[in-house]
């Protein structure tokens, strides 16, 4: 398994306000797309979050989005490591992901880009 990176999740009441201050202090465009009720942007390593409050309350448990090589190799691994794969592996707009609770109880989201 091979950790490429990590975006940290910032949940925001106006997502059209938070953009273009991200945008700013990552150099770089937004990618936009909605997620069950939730508006996202991707903005250099911040992952922006607008919706509904039941929504945003479950996304505020998840600590950290990690991306990997492979989303499945990662479930094996942290299968064999004693995680506890909660969601996943399932398809996104951008790839797959996967929602896991590690042994100390903290919850990661994994997820790559492939098809």
């Amino acid at each position: 398994m091979e950790i490429l990176g990590a975006t940290l999740r910032v949940c925001v009441d106006d997502i059209e306000t938070a953009i273009p201050f991200y945008e700013r202090l990552a150099g770089g465009r937004a990618l936009r797309f909605e997620r069950g009720g939730v508006q996202v942007a991707a903005v250099g390593c911040f992952l922006l979050m607008s919706g509904p409050a039941a929504e945003l309350d479950v996304l505020r448990k998840v600590a950290a989005t990690i991306a990997v090589q492979d989303v499945e190799e990662t479930r094996e691994v942290l299968a064999e490591m004693g995680a506890d794969i909660i969601a996943g592996p399932l398809p996104t707009p951008v790839g797959r992901n996967l929602i896991a609770r590690h042994p100390d109880g903290a919850v990661y989201e994994y997820a790559d880009r492939r098809a």
